[in-house]
């Protein structure tokens, strides 16, 4: 029985899926038009609204366009995002093995006035200059393109990653004009990364995983205020707030029936909890189809806020549900077990696969790991690292259950 005044959960899945199609149609009638036409038949439409990136100078759309899909084969992505004003473009030297990069190559080889338009960023797996170097070239080669406006190392897990030759690497490569601005993108230890990068003086740009489980947190908002404070671009990421394990909860119902009332999605409603700190530039999110796209779109230009109670049910749902959220601060459960094990990187690989619905991605990721490390995780005991962590993950069950889904 659902409480009173609430949705059964049965009808909250059929008013949210009637929510989700009325969110649409204002996003859906702008794909139908020519490019260039609005309803009116004037050469304006509805573009998604920017924020200033840190202290840059420089304006990105509050939602950018992730590379992780099959670009080469779905242009009519990138051409209906930069239609809407979805201008900011995230990919990496890895994503697709290359054809992400090289599917964007192929849009700005058909439209090179493009260009122009796009906020283009991309990353780097190398962590020496030479490295840098080489992939930086590759990237420019693969994309058809002269500059990158933002540069990535990709996915550190400690501040102390980004070291000083690195910068005198960015400084040469903004002098030789092959990027604009510096940074890196983080999933692990993500308040650590953002403290260190505001003190160090030459990070532009962040990309962290942030989101309605985690933004609360004092340590996180201290961190974001701290890169705010050092002109630090920031992009968020995984802000759906999915993890390795789903967990119930009574408060799910109650918060999905504030969502309703605004008029949102459980899905846009997040995202709109992430806009809700101008400190937030841009959030970057994986749109693989036209329907993903245009309600991320629909959610971007609708103007209303959250409700200080639809906030205060995020919040509580967050606490309700940590134990099914790796929030990242793998520095304390891999600390804990005395020997250097990826538990940071096995939640996300399950998040991948259970939350996210990628499982080819999350078994590629587990691939990678060593066959050694692979062979020890399934005898291994976690119970040190499952007493200390903060969410109170039960760590051993989940790695066991990665071994089986990625194997």
């Amino acid at each position: 029985m659902a409480k009173k005044g609430y949705l059964s959960r049965r009808d909250f899945l059929k008013a949210a899926g009637t929510v989700s199609a009325a969110s649409l149609i204002g996003a859906t009638r702008v794909a139908a038009q020519a490019p260039g036409q609005s309803e009116r038949g004037s050469s304006e439409h509805p573009r998604v609204p920017t924020r200033p990136f840190g202290k840059t100078g420089v304006q990105v759309s509050v939602l950018s366009l992730g590379g992780m899909f099959d670009i080469p084969s779905n242009q009519m992505m990138l051409k209906q995002a930069l239609h809407w004003g979805v201008t900011y473009w995230d990919t990496a030297d890895c994503y697709g093995n290359g054809k992400s990069e090289t599917g964007i190559g192929e849009f700005f080889k058909k439209y090179p006035d493009t260009r122009a338009q796009v906020f283009l960023v991309t990353k780097s797996d190398s962590r020496n200059p030479a490295g840098m170097t080489g992939l930086l070239n590759q990237s420019l080669e693969r994309m058809n393109t002269h500059y990158i406006d933002l540069y990535f190392i990709h996915g550190i897990s400690g501040i102390k990653e980004m070291k000083p030759e690195m910068k005198t690497w960015a400084e040469k490569a903004k002098a030789e004009g092959k990027i604009k601005l510096f940074g890196f993108s983080t999933h692990s230890n993500m308040e650590d990364c953002l403290l260190g990068a505001a003190k160090l003086g030459w990070i532009d740009g962040i990309m962290m995983t942030y989101n309605f489980r985690i933004m609360h947190q004092e340590q996180m908002k201290n961190a974001v205020e701290a890169c705010s404070s050092a002109g630090i671009g920031l992009t968020a990421m995984k802000t759906q707030g999915g993890g390795p394990l789903t967990v119930d909860s009574e408060t799910e119902l109650e918060m999905a029936s504030q969502f309703l009332k605004q008029g949102f999605t459980d899905k846009q409603a997040k995202l709109k909890a992430v806009w809700d700190n101008p400190r937030i530039a841009s959030i970057c999110s994986q749109m693989p189809n036209l329907t993903i796209l245009s309600a991320n779109v629909a959610a971007a230009l609708n103007q209303i806020k959250l409700s200080a109670e639809a906030m205060r049910q995020l919040e509580v749902y967050a606490r309700e549900t940590a134990c099914g959220y790796c929030a990242g601060c793998s520095r304390i459960c891999e600390a804990a077990m005395g020997e250097s094990l990826p538990i940071a990187d096995l939640m996300r690989c399950l998040m991948y696969y259970r939350s996210y619905g990628e499982q080819d991605r999350a078994r590629s990721l587990f691939a990678e790991l060593p066959p050694a490390t692979r062979e020890r995780l399934t005898d291994c005991d976690f119970a040190a690292a499952e007493r200390i962590c903060p969410q109170r993950l039960r760590i051993g069950k989940l790695i066991k259950e990665a071994t089986v889904l990625l194997a």
